[in-house]
């Protein structure tokens, strides 16, 4: 909790703070990287600098965490952090960073609202800034002492042994352990953190969902190629689909990711649409694996029957489980009619974009959603309408988390 002297500054000079919040975020990280140009090798995404993701994200979770150390400080948003926190450890951050982190950020501040910032002013920011980031650092201490690893030592190699091509753009890479070390069981719907070393020589990190249990000598992750209009394409899933082939070696995170599913008896939906459907693969593979005797609802949306990424893994997975069911929507209708009679298992195939008005939801469920974030922001509103208690769905973004859903 903020300090008597800090709460009425924190308050009084929030609005402004807010305001500028974006700006304060870009010139932090222009000035960060002039000073530290070594940070964009192999700890920051340099796709989210270019499009301004990772400046929205930060520039929100600085907000929601103030906002809740003014407003309701007896309720810090755990979820939050802990999903930083995930990330951060995935990428092998090290607590000493937050002091970089720490001066840049305050330099950003002083140099956007200028003359504003009074001693007392920076006096107060600075007490945000160390209670979010010990929060930061305690958690991700304990995520590294979970796993027994270091920043150092979460990384391993891993030898590429499989490349499965699931659709034109989507490639299913199969990698087998090289040493005899231990290895950590991943959790269904965690995720390992990929860093390669690009043409240029700089290593660029970026995550990948699990898409299958772990047998301990093999992981399975997808990659879609992307390709963006009026933008640079994926250089990371680019350079994988074209350049990374069977026998390279190839370096991973440990898994982590706080979107995992519980286990619990009550019934499970998963919602997925396009890649999303990747840590829902994932954690279908784990119940089929344990013989899990949970009723399943599967729901899934895209393109076309042939952009669903592990269309046979998951339909296989499903037949496994006692009582799991399907319902799929595709935009390309007559693919989807067609093409659903002649795969009586992706259960009924409607037109257009996912309603979940269109199925009987199971009483008393959890929810796990995954896809771009309109799909997650239309189903996760329809859900909550229908009565579904927000604190029964979870959700998972692929790259920095622009939504905060938890806290609106």
């Amino acid at each position: 909790m903020l300090s008597d002297s800090s709460f009425p500054v924190v308050k009084a000079t929030l609005p402004v703070v807010g305001e500028h919040i974006h700006e304060i975020a870009t010139r932090f990280y222009q000035h960060m990287f002039q000073e530290h140009p070594g940070l964009l090798d192999g700890l920051f995404n340099r796709g989210n600098q270019a499009d301004g993701k990772q400046q929205q994200a930060l520039a929100g979770s600085v907000a929601a965490f103030a906002g809740f150390l003014v407003n309701d400080p007896t309720h810090l948003p755990d979820h939050l952090l802990s999903r930083i926190a995930h990330k951060h450890v995935s990428l092998g951050l090290s607590p000493d960073q937050y002091d970089i982190v720490h001066d840049n950020l305050m330099w950003a501040i002083v140099d956007v609202l200028g003359d504003a910032v009074t001693p007392e002013v920076a006096a107060a920011w600075d007490e945000v800034y160390w209670l979010m980031a010990n929060m930061l650092i305690n958690k991700e201490r304990g995520l590294y002492n979970a796993v027994r690893l270091t920043p150092d030592t979460v990384w391993r190699t891993w030898r590429v042994a499989e490349k499965i091509r699931e659709t034109d753009d989507v490639i299913t890479f199969v990698v087998e352990r090289t040493d005899e070390r231990e290895v950590k069981p991943s959790l269904p719907g965690q995720y390992v953190t990929v860093k390669m070393k690009m043409p240029d020589g700089v290593h660029q990190p970026r995550q990948y969902s699990l898409t299958r249990a772990d047998d301990g000598q093999h992981r399975h992750f997808a990659v879609k190629r992307v390709r963006a209009e009026g933008a640079p394409d994926g250089e990371v899933s680019n350079f994988l689909h074209d350049n990374v082939h069977v026998g390279d070696d190839i370096t991973l995170s440990a898994p982590f990711g706080d979107v995992v599913l519980e286990y619990t008896d009550r019934p499970l939906v998963l919602a997925s649409a396009g890649i999303g459907v990747t840590p829902m693969a994932g954690m279908l593979s784990h119940l089929a694996k344990s013989g899990s005797q949970r009723k399943v609802l599967f729901l899934h949306a895209g393109e076309s029957l042939a952009s669903f990424a592990l269309r046979d893994q998951v339909t296989a997975d499903l037949a496994k489980l006692p009582d799991a069911s399907m319902a799929t929507w595709f935009l390309n209708q007559e693919d989807a009619g067609t093409q659903g009679q002649l795969h009586g298992a992706l259960g009924p195939v409607h037109k257009g974009f996912m309603d979940v008005r269109a199925v009987d939801l199971p009483d008393d469920a959890e929810y796990y959603l995954c896809g771009p974030m309109a799909f997650m922001q239309a189903v996760r509103t329809a859900l909550v309408a229908s009565g579904v208690p927000a604190k029964d769905i979870q959700y998972e973004v692929f790259g920095p988390d622009l939504w905060l859903a938890d806290y609106q």
